[in-house]
């Protein structure tokens, strides 16, 4: 075949990709859904905060297979040898993130942060530990701890297979980069459900005005849990028919979500701990509730490059730390970039058919934007 003929054909096979594609649906603030009171970031993604990188990996192969895995990695540098302080809230710890305890003993994060579907959890965490032990400066390391948590997608997706590990990470790894995050049923959110509707990744942002002390928080979620979805403070779900309990004899509530929280502010793992804990709060404003079959974890980090500890530190360490009052605008700004984040992986996220001919259909955008009008509770 000839070298013409080659790139001709290779054209015509992209464009039919490409034109297959679902179109992107918009995230809620460009429809004017604008929940809190502080502004978003540049992005509107947990990239906001200097450093952060997010990679996906999509596994969307024949009728049975919905499912992936997203990285976060904090620095673009090895974190083993630069470890970020990070801590970790359980909200309701039915499910798995592997490597919380290390993180509650010293308060460091020394890998970047995997999500993937529950029966891939530890096959991403062996690749995890491998692609650290194989960066540059770990020659000499015996002991690493990976951070992995997962979502049960095992509605849409075959998980039994256990179909993600090594290759899809790296390849996750191998995409990282800071810049807008794609949302919806991508990477780790590929297979999940929220609120009675398609559920995946999301990302918001709020940056602090300089009053407040300018620092950024991002947020990721990934969301697979149950409620009454509420929006701006209208019980959308309840004028969608469509929510937790609508029928007596329902099936028992089971889902999750996973928070990741990074911010630029020079805070220790203690005070981590204390913005972790705010992850509730922003899934109740979406109607969350916390259903005994949920696992909702938060794993909190700062990216500020003054707070890393070097993987050799000895002796008396002086880093900069916030003052404990200073940390309320952190509090409210990381509530309202997970509400906002929620309602991100539900506005993006688009109808999925999967496994078993299951299908778990999109948000239906133009039916709440209606709603939410009878309400006043769009922005002008």
């Amino acid at each position: 075949m000839a070298p013409s003929l080659v790139l001709t054909v290779a054209a015509v096979a992209l464009a039919a990709a490409v034109s297959s594609a679902p179109e992107p649906r918009p995230r809620a603030r460009q429809l004017g859904v604008v929940t809190g009171v502080l502004p978003a970031g540049p992005l509107d993604a947990i990239t906001d905060v200097e450093g952060v990188r997010v990679g996906q990996a999509t596994v969307a192969v024949g009728d049975d297979l919905r499912t992936g895995v997203t990285v976060i990695l904090p620095h673009p540098g090895n974190v083993f040898q630069e470890k970020v302080p990070a801590a970790v809230y359980v909200g309701n710890g039915f499910g798995k993130l592997t490597g919380t305890t290390q993180v509650a003993t010293l308060g460091t994060l020394e890998t970047p942060i995997a999500l993937t579907g529950t029966l891939s959890a530890w096959r991403v965490a062996d690749a995890l530990a491998e692609w650290s032990l194989a960066q540059p400066g770990n020659a000499e390391v015996g002991s690493v701890n990976p951070v992995v948590g997962e979502c049960n997608d095992g509605y849409l997706s075959d998980i039994r297979k256990r179909p993600v590990g090594r290759k899809e990470l790296l390849a996750a790894i191998a995409a990282a980069a800071a810049g807008p995050v794609a949302e919806g049923s991508v990477g780790a959110g590929t297979g999940t459900r929220c609120l009675g509707w398609k559920g995946g990744i999301g990302t918001a942002s709020r940056t602090l005005p300089p009053a407040l002390g300018g620092w950024t928080v991002g947020v990721l979620v990934q969301t697979n849990f149950g409620g009454v979805l509420t929006i701006a403070g209208v019980p959308v779900g309840v004028e969608l028919g469509r929510y937790s309990f609508e029928r007596e004899l329902a099936a028992p509530e089971r889902g999750s979500c996973m928070v990741v929280i990074a911010t630029d502010a020079p805070v220790d793992a203690r005070q981590l701990g204390r913005i972790a804990a705010r992850m509730p709060m922003g899934l109740a404003r979406v109607g969350g509730f916390a259903a005994n079959g949920s696992g909702d974890y938060a794993i909190a980090f700062t990216a500020n490059p003054r707070c890393r500890v070097a993987n050799d530190a000895r002796g008396v360490r002086s880093a900069p730390v916030l003052a404990d009052d200073d940390l309320s605008p952190i509090f409210l700004a990381t509530v309202e970039a997970t509400e906002e984040a929620v309602l991100d992986s539900l506005f993006t996220a688009t109808t999925t058919r999967g496994f078993q001919g299951h299908t778990t259909e999109a948000l239906p955008i133009e039916r709440v934007l209606e709603i939410l009008r009878r309400h006043h509770a769009l922005a002008e």
